[in-house]
């Protein structure tokens, strides 16, 4: 497989609202860069901007906190407002405690304040805006593969990716929520390791191995850079590697041994 990759961030990215095209955004911002794609190029995007292009702006201010939300606010020093946003975003509470509200997204991620932010969320006089994750991350990237091909004629991936923290480990990482036209889950069970062992519970996580490169170039704050271009990943003629969505990457319940 891959040898070597390049990741470059892209720079004079704007400011992304409500309605924008991303795909046009994108090829402006390409070419703003002096840059063009090639075919296995993988776009990597933060999902704020997509969060931002779909409309997934929510003013805590239009939110009426029910009484399950009052307690667990109380139980975990948050505004009401916010924890009701969480719930309506989850499927369930997992660990709550002072500071920290750790709940399953409805789509099936385990995560904190179920990736409700306001980090570079602008608001209006009167507004206290949050930003909800993308409805669909993974249509949204089968979406802006379609769109990049009709613009480039380049048969490009695309990934978004967010910022996690992690069970047992410090500091977050970036992970893919969503991805198309690359294999996100590299099943790799039935090879042979270099000594002719078979491979037994080898699955490489190549999406979020990507996400997480990805976010070291784009930055977690003030660095205005959320589009980085990937080139260099390969794949070899013997090597069984489909597309297969971000949504692969999630564990079933019934093999979490956590739960």
């Amino acid at each position: 497989m891959t040898t070597a990759l390049t990741i470059k961030a892209l720079d004079k990215v704007p400011m992304i609202g409500p309605g924008d095209d991303l795909a046009t955004i994108i090829v402006d911002a390409l070419a703003d860069n002096d840059l063009t794609v090639e075919n296995g190029d993988v776009l990597v995007l933060a999902q704020k901007i997509v969060s931002k292009s779909e409309g997934r702006l929510l003013d805590l201010n239009t939110v009426l906190p029910s009484k399950r939300a009052e307690e667990i606010a109380h139980a975990t020093d948050k505004d009401p407002r916010l924890v009701e946003a969480i719930l309506a975003e989850s499927k369930s509470v997992l660990r709550r405690v002072p500071g920290v509200l750790i709940t399953e997204h409805l789509r099936g991620w385990i995560m904190a304040n179920a990736g409700i932010d306001a980090s570079n969320v602008a608001s209006s006089d009167g507004e206290d805006n949050v930003l909800l994750l993308p409805l669909d991350p993974d249509k949204s990237c089968e979406d802006l593969c379609e769109q990049l091909y009709v613009r480039t004629r380049k048969e490009v991936g695309v990934l978004i990716n967010d910022s996690f923290g992690r069970p047992w480990r410090l500091g977050t990482t970036g992970v893919a929520l969503g991805a198309a036209g690359l294999p996100s889950l590299w099943d790799r069970r039935g090879e042979k390791d270099m000594f002719g062992r078979e491979l037994q519970v080898s699955q490489q996580a190549v999406a979020d191995e990507l996400a997480a490169a990805a976010s070291l170039v784009q930055g977690q704050g003030a660095e205005g850079r959320p589009i980085a271009l990937i080139r260099g990943l390969e794949f070899g003629a013997n090597e069984n590697a489909p597309s297969r969505p971000a949504a692969d990457l999630i564990r079933d319940i019934s093999e979490d041994l956590f739960r």
